[in-house]
């Protein structure tokens, strides 16, 4: 039997959960370093504390791919994974802008660097069982489809949480910190308006989403239910060993892809500080800086609106000229881009810089996963998954653990660590054209 074609809105239904993740994990984005700095964080060190995201994602993902894997409940198999995380993020989103009013439990930095932790793991808990919700239940035809209304979905809830504390602030609430405090008024709600749509969007794929039965997935995916259970641990080396050769291709590919991201996520709000607030801003609560702040969020956000149009041609993209020229075209359009900041000095000429890396960000959430997915396993469907997030953690954990280097080695200008990961993203797209695409399954 072949998997049914779902509805439109049954694809939909599969990933809007991901909206409100995205919306917490762009207001994470835009925010945290701003939040670390506040609470006394030096920008030679903050690459420091975002270790916690990628540490968080390589542990945890290949964790929960392998156990919802396994994982059979009235609920689905993927979709109690997906509950349990949205609740902890959302707590984590609550205290993390809060971290100073909790000085007696632990230092307010240290505090917050514990909040970021928790979410990220959270976040990661999440986030995994809905790339591998969506290889489950989409056909092969309706693939390019499905992980492209998820990066759709994503970017659309990007947009929103990285413009939301602009917009907070444009409806009459401040964004500076009041005397005595810590993080502004407009960052902090945020974080809670965050948390209750994530909870809300959640909620919506849960009652929404019915999972195929176990029976029915075997039948779908060619499974003999009847075959002699071997009782079998399969190692996490032996699955690593056994992985099809597309999955260290596009690994490579993401090395580049997400040590850029990464560096353009820490730096990016201290560099446009700096150009174009220039000494206004040195100071981490004053005007000029949280104006650069809010002004990063914009950024965020508009590069996350362009994915989210560009998402939705993916699909017609792909079809006319393939999946990697579309792949590899977007991610050096997103290196141009970056680049160019360089010798932007005009807070709105920003954006037409950022525009290049929504393209690329909306092909780094759609294109892997839909070239990988057809060459894996039915019944491994989540744990290589899993497996295969540590090619966005481990280039994350690099960035972080030589961005302090970096930024010395060029006289503490981060606006050269933007450049550096244009070229980094130039490298990537370059590599797509040696990814080689199979139509053959592993066993």
């Amino acid at each position: 039997m072949e998997k049914p074609k779902l509805s439109f809105w049954q694809i939909w239904n599969l990933s809007f959960g991901f909206l409100g993740v995205q919306i917490g994990y762009s207001l994470q984005n835009g925010n945290t370093s701003r939040i670390l700095e506040a609470l006394g964080a030096d920008v030679h060190s903050i690459g420091y504390f975002w270790l916690a995201a990628p540490l968080a994602g390589l542990v945890v993902q290949p964790i929960i791919g392998l156990s919802s894997d396994k994982t059979w409940t009235k609920l689905g198999r993927r979709i109690p994974f997906i509950f349990f995380g949205a609740v902890v993020s959302a707590l984590a989103m609550f205290f993390m802008p809060n971290a100073e009013y909790f000085a007696y439990v632990l230092p307010p930095l240290l505090f917050g660097a514990v909040m970021l932790l928790l979410m990220d793991t959270s976040f990661n808990v999440t986030m995994q069982p809905f790339r591998a919700l969506v290889g489950d239940m989409v056909n092969d035809e309706q693939r390019n489809l499905g992980y492209s209304l998820q990066s759709a979905l994503i970017n659309f809830g990007a947009v929103f949480g990285s413009l939301l504390p602009w917009i907070l602030v444009k409806i009459g609430m401040s964004n500076v910190p009041a005397a005595g405090e810590k993080v502004a008024e407009s960052v902090i709600w945020s974080f809670y308006i965050g948390g209750i749509i994530l909870l809300g969007s959640v909620l919506w794929t849960v009652f929404k989403t019915k999972e195929y039965a176990p029976k029915e997935h075997a039948e779908y995916n060619k499974i003999d239910l009847d075959a002699p259970d071997k009782k079998e641990k399969t190692s996490i080396f032996k699955l690593i060993g056994n992985a099809p050769t597309i999955f260290w291709q596009l690994g490579i590919v993401q090395f580049f892809s997400w040590f850029a991201l990464f560096l353009m996520w820490v730096y990016t709000t201290r560099a446009i500080a700096n150009q174009v607030w220039g000494p206004a801003a040195l100071d981490a609560k004053s005007i000029g800086f949280n104006e650069a702040g809010d002004w990063t969020g914009v950024l965020f956000a508009f590069y996350s609106g362009v994915a989210a149009l560009f998402s939705l041609l993916i699909p017609s993209i792909a079809k006319a000229i393939g999946r990697k020229k579309t792949y590899s075209f977007s991610l050096v359009l997103g290196g141009l881009g970056l680049i160019s900041m360089f010798i932007v000095e005009d807070k709105n000429m920003l954006l037409l810089s950022i525009s290049g890396v929504g393209l690329a960000w909306a092909a780094i959430l759609a294109m892997p996963y839909a070239m990988l997915s057809g060459s894996l396993p039915a019944d491994k469907m989540g744990v290589y998954m899993g497996l295969f997030n540590a090619t966005i953690t481990i280039p994350q954990i690099a960035a972080g653990l030589l961005g302090s280097t970096l930024i010395m080695l060029f006289g503490g200008n981060p606006m050269a660590i933007i450049v550096i990961a244009g070229v980094s993203m130039l490298i990537a797209g370059s590599a797509v054209f040696f990814v080689k695409e199979s139509t053959t399954t592993i066993k």
